[in-house]
């Protein structure tokens, strides 16, 4: 079975750094899921998502020059739905939506000055 980018394979984790985790894959080859590439949400420490010996279901990302295999499990998945409000944090813009940042001063009422 030959795979390339883009195939969602089987595999099995056999070790865990500080970067990221190697997979066992099919034919005896091996990749790396970088750590980026495990969870939608900020992984700070690779163990506490995988364990070794854990069964898992990679997507094929890259292969290099070296024939290194570059693996994603969260590619495997859909993304978590995105919160309503298009991602701003809820926070108001400042500025009036102008470019520098400020807003129009109202004009002078005439004989005011």
């Amino acid at each position: 079975m030959e795979f390339g980018v883009g195939s969602i394979l089987d595999g099995k984790v056999t070790g865990i750094t500080k970067f990221g985790a190697f997979v066992a894959l099919p034919e005896g080859r091996s990749g790396l899921v970088h750590i980026s590439e495990i969870a939608y949400s900020y992984v700070n420490e690779v163990s506490d998502h995988l364990k070794e010996g854990q069964e898992v279901k990679v997507k094929v990302i890259g292969i290099d020059q070296n024939n290194r295999i570059n693996l994603s499990i969260k590619k495997v998945t859909e993304p978590p739905p995105r919160p309503a409000g298009g991602g701003q944090g809820g926070r108001p813009r400042s500025g009036g939506g102008r470019p520098g940042g400020f807003a129009p001063r109202p004009a002078a009422p005439k004989g005011a000055h």
